[in-house]
């Protein structure tokens, strides 16, 4: 049949089946995902494969779900797919995460995918995107806004989810499943359900599907197929560019966690812009807290890197904040920290969790090496008073640089040293009542240096050095 042929064809074309692949597949009991399920169970034999199903309950549409299950079930039995159900908290997780409701919807869906695959040890996760659901994406993220990037659209393959109606228009589908019920286990039954949210208007996609693309066919009765095409030459293209992207981005990272990335600025205000956009998406995206910046925003970070003044910072939403630094540029969703106040009472060692670093004191009998002032200072304890005190910076402080020889302003200080906003906060002041003796991590006061007078010694070490990590970056 023509119909099975074009879709051998795309599985083909995509090497989404190997041969002896346990497929999972994504089954809501709609066309395309039984149309989906139907063509796997007629190319069963041409590939080898062992096939499963796995049913989602999103709960949002609970007065359908039993209905739902009950036919995807039934549908399993009959064709003879091992079949699993799960259900999912989109609305609670949506809250938690500040996401919408599709966006929620998928990322908890594709981890059941994941999970299931797992567990059953698939190789291939089978969804039902069609040709239509392509066109209606790329639309949808044309007036987004979106690149090209965006622009490729839905891809056939990635990972080991494969899409193999990809290439097939929703009318065909329909047609196929209308004409298979005589010469299948669907004989004489419900083939398909329709999902009553897929009618509603008041999501993007549903108007463009309902409305838009019903008003496009009739000025250009091909446009599924040439909008398809043209997605298809942006991903090869994207395809290449990504290459590149990859090759930049490992030269960039200065350091990543869940929340936060930090980039190299001097490589990254030398990168052309078409480039330049894709490597911040692909890092966006590769920090599970950053997701959901948009074009508009990526072009703001751009205006940043090469416009933008050291200390210079974006407020973006979700709670992300965008920091120009001297040498790093900061994306991140964490709260900037404040240094707790702490007590030093030598012989002693503190941690000082918000600078993560470990603060050792100690008196010494004789003066020895008088250390590198960042890491190890000796100084004149006779002249403070204890126990010294450890804090945050202060409106108004100042001190007198070590080798400087007169006042300072701590601000100033912080700027010519090239201290990073978000790390002045934490940066550890240690002090003998009201005056600073100690910058930790970068210079001690002249006021407290060892003299030959001096006949009490105080050595201040720190153990664990983030702070000058930092700096050095």
């Amino acid at each position: 049949m023509e119909f099975i042929r074009k879709v051998r064809e795309a599985i083909i074309k995509y090497s989404m089946l190997s041969g002896n692949d346990r497929v999972l597949i994504g089954l809501s009991g709609g066309p395309d995902s039984v149309c989906l399920a139907v063509i796997l169970d007629k190319l069963r034999k041409d590939f080898n494969l062992l096939l499963s199903a796995v049913y989602i309950d999103h709960g949002l549409r609970p007065g359908e779900v039993k209905k739902e299950i009950e036919f995807c079930k039934d549908f399993c039995n009959r064709f003879r797919i091992d079949f699993y159900e799960r259900a999912i908290d989109v609305k609670k997780f949506a809250g938690d995460e500040g996401l919408n409701l599709q966006e929620a919807a998928r990322e908890l869906r594709y981890g059941v995918y994941e999970e299931i695959s797992e567990n059953i040890k698939a190789d291939r996760i089978a969804l039902g995107h069609n040709a239509d659901d392509q066109a209606e994406t790329i639309l949808m993220r044309l007036f987004r806004g979106s690149g090209r990037k965006g622009l490729a659209g839905i891809p056939p393959k990635r990972g080991r989810i494969i899409r193999p109606l990809i290439e097939t228009e929703r009318k065909d589908i329909e047609a196929f499943l209308a004409g298979a019920i005589h010469e299948s286990p669907l004989h004489s039954r419900q083939h398909f359900i329709i999902d009553s949210s897929n009618l509603k208007e008041k999501y993007s996609r549903n108007w463009i599907r309902l409305s838009l693309m019903g008003e496009i066919r009739k000025k250009y009765p091909a446009a599924v197929h040439d909008i398809c095409r043209t997605s298809e030459i942006f991903r090869e293209e994207d395809e290449y560019l990504e290459l590149i992207v990859t090759k930049t981005l490992m030269r960039l990272i200065s350091r990543k966690s869940d929340s936060s990335i930090e980039l190299f600025l001097r490589p990254l205000e030398t990168i052309e812009i078409p480039v330049l956009r894709r490597v911040l998406r692909r890092a966006i995206e590769a920090t599970k807290g950053l997701r959901g910046i948009s074009f508009v925003h990526i072009e703001e970070i751009i205006r940043l890197i090469k416009e933008g003044k050291s200390g210079n910072r974006l407020d973006l939403p979700k709670n992300i904040r965008v920091v120009r630094e001297y040498s790093i540029l900061k994306i991140t969703t964490e709260k900037p920290l404040t240094l707790s106040g702490y007590e030093i009472q030598p012989p002693c060692e503190i941690k000082i969790k918000e600078a993560d670093i470990v603060l050792k004191a100690l008196f010494e009998e004789e003066g020895g090496e008088t250390g590198d002032g960042r890491t190890s200072v000796l100084l004149d304890a006779g002249n403070m008073t204890f126990p010294l005190g450890i804090r945050a910076r202060a409106a108004g402080d100042f001190f007198y640089p070590l080798g400087f020889g007169k006042k300072k302003k701590l601000q100033d200080f912080f700027v010519d040293e090239k201290i990073p906003r978000d790390e002045r906060d934490i940066t550890p002041i240690v002090v003998s009542g009201n005056d600073i003796i100690w910058v930790a991590g970068y210079r001690a006061d002249e006021r407290f240096k060892v003299t030959d007078k001096t006949d009490k010694f105080l050595r201040l070490i720190v153990l664990k050095k983030n702070i000058e990590n930092r700096r050095t970056h």
